[in-house]
């Protein structure tokens, strides 16, 4: 059906207010933060709020000295919004397709580009891709992110989960690497030659390689972080 009338669009697209948990998929773009509390998300990602809740840019030392270095080494890096009050909060990222994950105990590392939001117990660690400095124009930083909670992640498209194994690594794009089990360690492979800077080359530079055993999750679209993507 391509046309509604006003009612029918409202009963099809409106917020399904029986849903209660923390974190909420309102449709497959759009995450429902039911707050009563605190909760750090991406700056920019606020679409919608009713309730009272305030907003505030994560301050210098918010997360002390070490985690203050790390940020200016990144630029921007992953630039963190806290939410504070009570209401229903509604994020979004460039309509990209977001994923809860309910951590318990466990590690994940996100590119920091695609981390949207999460619970304010979760542990987390800024860490510079720095074999990746100079290579690439963006995206040299990443967030690990540990302990019990929720936390959610966007990508374009449909993600993909690559499990990697003992002696079989998995070699992956960084510009469709979304994110990866917290025990793996990236290496990053160059293939730079001369057909390369001809325009000959296969135009995959620059791959990332996980080794040992563990998870790789990815999107089927190059992500260019310097400038705004459209989106599927």
């Amino acid at each position: 059906m391509s046309s509604y009338s006003i009612s029918e669009f409202i009963q099809k697209t409106q917020q399904d207010e029986r849903e209660n948990d923390y974190f909420e998929l309102e449709t497959e773009r759009i995450l429902e933060v039911n707050l009563n509390g605190l909760v750090w998300a991406k700056v920019g990602s606020m679409i919608s709020y009713t309730g009272s809740i305030k907003f505030e840019r994560e301050r210098v030392l918010e997360h002390g000295l070490g985690k203050m270095f790390k940020k200016a080494l990144t630029g921007e890096g992953t630039a963190l919004m806290k939410a504070q009050g009570e209401g229903r909060l509604y994020l979004a990222d460039q309509g990209k397709k977001i994923t809860i994950f309910e951590l318990d105990n466990d590690t994940i590392t996100v590119n920091g580009n695609d981390l949207l939001a999460f619970e304010p117990g979760i542990e987390w660690e800024i860490n510079l891709m720095r074999k990746m400095a100079g290579m690439m124009a963006g995206g040299l930083f990443n967030v690990t992110l540990s302990g019990k909670g929720r936390v959610a992640i966007t990508s374009h498209y449909e993600p993909l989960t690559l499990l990697v194994r003992p002696g079989e690594s998995v070699i992956t794009d960084p510009n469709a690497t979304v994110a990866w089990s917290g025990n793996l360690t990236p290496e990053f492979r160059t293939d730079v030659s001369f057909r390369t800077f001809i325009g000959r080359g296969s135009g995959e530079s620059i791959q990332m390689e996980f080794k040992g055993e563990g998870f790789v999750i990815v999107q089927p679209f190059e992500e260019v972080y310097a400038a705004t993507t459209p989106t599927s």
